[in-house]
């Protein structure tokens, strides 16, 4: 079963009078269950296209279907909704609150829309992460790979139907990212989580199960 649908998606970006095809036609299928990778040198076109499916960038045209909804027909507000209950997100600078505690910052998306915290669930998530130790830290006390394991744990809590990860080991050793792609693929198959990974690391890039390749805005498997 695909959990996300893309249909001759273009995305274009202007600089003053110079058109930018950041995306120039990408007909695109990822399969539910399954961490898929998308490689590719910097400015080929990945990012754009993670942010197009995580609903941050509309499409110039085409279109992008995830978990069954059409990403085209949603109001702003109904796309910040989509994202929070949908999508969980893991960016390259962590994005943790730093006046939260590891804790707070991993349930800290079942506090926006007011939801109960399964106890349960999360301690497996923190568990299997290596973070129980570390709950009551704050970022800053954190290593760069607990950052990331962190900003893992808060995409899982809610349960979403897909998790994209934006150059996730980016800012890591290589020991470090290593252990990273692998908490990600584990995220697969002890949670059943949907991922796509956007990197540039051929050794992160190996623990998927799928690799699409982008160049000039374009997409090849």
């Amino acid at each position: 079963m695909d959990i996300v649908e893309i249909y001759h998606l273009k995305k274009y970006f202007w600089e003053g009078v110079r058109q930018i095809k950041a995306l120039d036609g990408i007909d695109l299928a990822i399969e539910k269950g399954r961490l898929t990778a998308i490689t590719g040198a910097s400015g080929s076109g990945k990012t754009t296209l993670l942010n197009t499916i995580g609903g941050l960038y509309r499409p110039t045209q085409g279109e992008v279907w995830v978990d069954g909804i059409n990403l085209g027909e949603l109001s702003e507000e109904q796309l910040t909704v989509f994202r929070r209950r949908k999508v969980g997100f893991v960016f390259q600078d962590y994005n943790l609150i730093p006046e939260l505690t590891v804790r707070e910052n991993i349930l800290f998306p079942l506090a926006l829309d007011g939801l109960r915290t399964d106890e349960v669930f999360f301690r497996e998530i923190v568990g299997l992460l290596g973070l129980e130790p570390r709950l009551g830290a704050y970022s800053y006390e954190l290593s760069g790979g607990e950052r990331q394991c962190a900003a893992i744990a808060r995409a899982l809590i809610t349960r979403p139907s897909i998790i994209l990860a934006d150059e996730p080991t980016g800012s890591l050793d290589v020991r470090s990212g290593q252990n990273v792609a692998g908490v990600l693929k584990m995220a697969v198959e002890v949670f059943r989580q949907t991922v796509v990974m956007v990197t540039h690391n051929l050794e992160a890039a190996q623990v998927a199960e799928r690799v699409v390749g982008m160049k000039d805005g374009r997409a090849d498997d």
